[in-house]
């Protein structure tokens, strides 16, 4: 069964070393700073977030392909953020207001979450001194009231990028604003535009797919010069040994995507991508010997024929030049003008006289 591009990316950049890499190499360049164990597991369930002034802890929903909160230490406390992934397999041209949503939909249940943990602290605490005698402090005021966003929360930031692992390069629009067609450019000035984060194979250069340091880099790599031999050629010699190692998973996203018809055991974990790559141009040739030959035969039939067709127009024209001189010759012509009229020499026209005396 032929693997579907969705299913297979979203497994693979779920893998917690690619979606480390992935961040790593969009806001570091490359440099090892989010650590796969600094990410924490996401589920379609609601799970808890540290959050708000006040510690208290609240659910989150997670809306993206896939999400991971990122908690380190920085400065002696605590950060978080949260990063999130999309793949895409075809060109998406709606991105920037795709990943727009989510990102404002991420903010906006926090907010809401923020104002739910805020009432139940406060109920828990009247309820426990059975007054609001001694919670004037932890009263709202009405700005705080309305929001439901208290004067020292903070949000925990949101950063989005798209993964596109299609061949073909990427057309769609970048930003809010490359879709959005204004003559009055001074509109911009107070608008917030949104831009699509984006990586692309084919929008990259070499040297930039070499700052990944998980098998997103041969991923990116294969499917950059996947329609390209030559160049496929030169990158699998340069890093072979990291093509004769790689994850089975980073490889059904090569195969789902290229369709480069790569045979290998799906129980394997690892696959030798260089092996696998030079039994299919050996079956290239074996066909295309095969081909040859076929065509070879057929060629060769065409050409007997042809020569079997001549051979008999010739027989054929000599039987009616043998016929023609018989009779000439017994009308009592001579030999010397019958081969002149029949176009072959005196000698041929007396041995056929000859032969049919």
């Amino acid at each position: 069964m032929p693997l579907k591009a969705d299913t297979v990316t979203k497994d693979f950049i779920s893998d917690t070393t690619v979606f480390a890499d992935i961040f790593n190499y969009y806001i570091y360049g490359g440099e090892q700073v989010i650590q796969p164990g600094q990410l924490a597991e996401r589920s379609p369930e609601k799970i808890t977030l540290p959050y708000g002034a006040d510690g208290a802890a609240v659910p989150f929903q997670r809306f993206r392909d896939v999400q991971k909160l990122y908690t380190a230490m920085t400065d002696g406390e605590m950060e978080y953020v949260l990063y999130g992934v999309e793949s895409q397999a075809e060109v998406h041209y709606a991105a920037a207001v795709k990943n727009n949503l989510y990102d404002a939909i991420e903010y906006a249940v926090q907010v809401e979450e923020a104002a739910k943990s805020h009432r139940r602290a406060m109920k828990q605490a009247k309820e426990e001194t059975d007054s609001l005698k001694g919670l004037e402090r932890k009263l709202p005021s009405p700005g705080e009231f309305l929001s439901g966003f208290w004067e020292g929360d903070c949000l925990i930031p949101s950063v989005t990028v798209m993964v596109y692992f299609g061949v073909d390069a990427w057309k769609g629009p970048m930003s809010l604003f490359d879709m959005m067609k204004v003559k009055d450019q001074r509109i911009f000035a107070f608008m917030d535009n949104y831009h699509v984060r984006l990586i692309a194979p084919a929008l990259m250069e070499d040297e930039e797919i070499m700052r990944f340091q998980s098998n997103l880099r041969e991923v990116m790599f294969f499917i950059k010069y996947s329609r390209d031999k030559d160049n496929l050629s030169r990158i699998l010699d340069a890093n072979e040994k990291r093509f004769r190692e790689m994850e089975r998973r980073a490889v059904d996203v090569i195969e789902a995507v290229t369709h480069a018809g790569l045979k290998y055991d799906v129980s394997e974990r690892v696959v030798d991508v260089c092996q696998a790559i030079q039994e299919i141009r050996m079956e290239e040739r074996r066909i295309g010997e095969q081909d040859g030959e076929k065509r070879g035969e057929k060629r060769g039939e065409k050409r007997g024929e042809k020569r079997g067709e001549k051979r008999g127009e010739k027989r054929g024209e000599e039987k009616k030049a043998r016929e023609a001189a018989r009779n000439f010759y017994q009308l009592g012509v001579d030999i010397e003008k019958i081969s002149q009229g029949l176009g072959y020499t005196l000698e041929t026209v007396r041995e056929w006289l000859e032969t049919q005396e």
